[in-house]
């Protein structure tokens, strides 16, 4: 029997995926990885590893989840070590729950390894910190993608009322929505938003506004996902002390 390493890439930047994650992709001799992964990361994986895109796009499903399940158990089975590669936290909106549970149904040794989740790591490198003494001591993490045919059970009231910071994932299609229900249940209008653009890679573009503003921001700029979108007080912070893009303007500007 083999076993599976259901590992956490961290969010683009490459440097960001732990010592215990890189030493998975070392070692294995499959590696079944995801679309949002930097694929830099596969030039570690060892001479005749079998490598297996099993990216997901919305609206489109190169590998059902059901058939990426069947995968990990026959490979495991064959006596294998797998590696499954899944951007940012395989626990935070990455299904590896489901992963992990198929391993257990059917009796395959495997181990989770996390991974740095973008709700944390693209604010950081916005300069946006989601927490701050002053400005934000409660942090929560939401999805901003509503599953087809099912109904929004997220509390939003609550969220509203009792949270200082949201960072919400997969939520650029919904953002009108996600505004009105926030101003709904009493969040101001003039609560500062920011959007970031694949976070953490030499990619990243941020812009801000606030609850009232970000849907025209965002639509002017012509942002689309990946993107995490931070909401509250700390991200007046960003002017401040970003940092990551100035970092990139500074190589631009020395490479021109």
């Amino acid at each position: 029997m083999g076993k599976v390493y259901i590992v956490g890439a961290g969010p683009g930047d490459v440097d960001l995926i732990t010592v215990k994650g890189l030493k998975c992709i070392q070692t294995a001799d499959v590696i079944l990885y995801d679309r949002l992964i930097n694929q830099e990361l596969l030039h570690h994986a060892k001479t005749g590893a079998e490598l297996i895109y099993s990216g997901k796009m919305p609206g489109f499903h190169h590998n059902q989840q059901e058939i990426i399940n069947d995968l990990l158990v026959k490979y495991a089975k064959k006596g294998k070590t797998v590696t499954r590669l899944k951007g940012g936290d395989p626990f935070v909106f990455g299904r590896g729950a489901e992963e992990a549970k198929s391993l257990a149904d059917n009796g395959i040794p495997f181990e989770i390894v996390p991974g740095i989740t973008s709700g944390i790591a693209a604010p950081a490198y916005a300069g946006i910190p989601v927490t701050h003494r002053d400005l934000g001591s409660s942090f929560a993490i939401v999805t901003g993608h509503m599953r087809a045919g099912k109904d929004d059970s997220i509390r939003w009231k609550n969220l509203a009322e009792g949270v200082d910071t949201l960072a919400i994932y997969m939520g650029v299609g919904n953002l009108p929505y996600i505004c009105e229900q926030l101003t709904k249940y009493g969040k101001s209008k003039e609560t500062p938003v920011a959007l970031v653009h694949w976070g953490t890679t030499k990619e990243q573009h941020t812009i801000t506004g606030t609850l009232a503003t970000i849907v025209e921001v965002a639509k002017d700029a012509k942002i689309k996902n990946p993107s995490m979108i931070i909401v509250g007080e700390v991200v007046g912070l960003r002017e401040e002390i970003r940092w990551f893009e100035q970092t990139l303007e500074y190589r631009q500007e020395t490479v021109v």
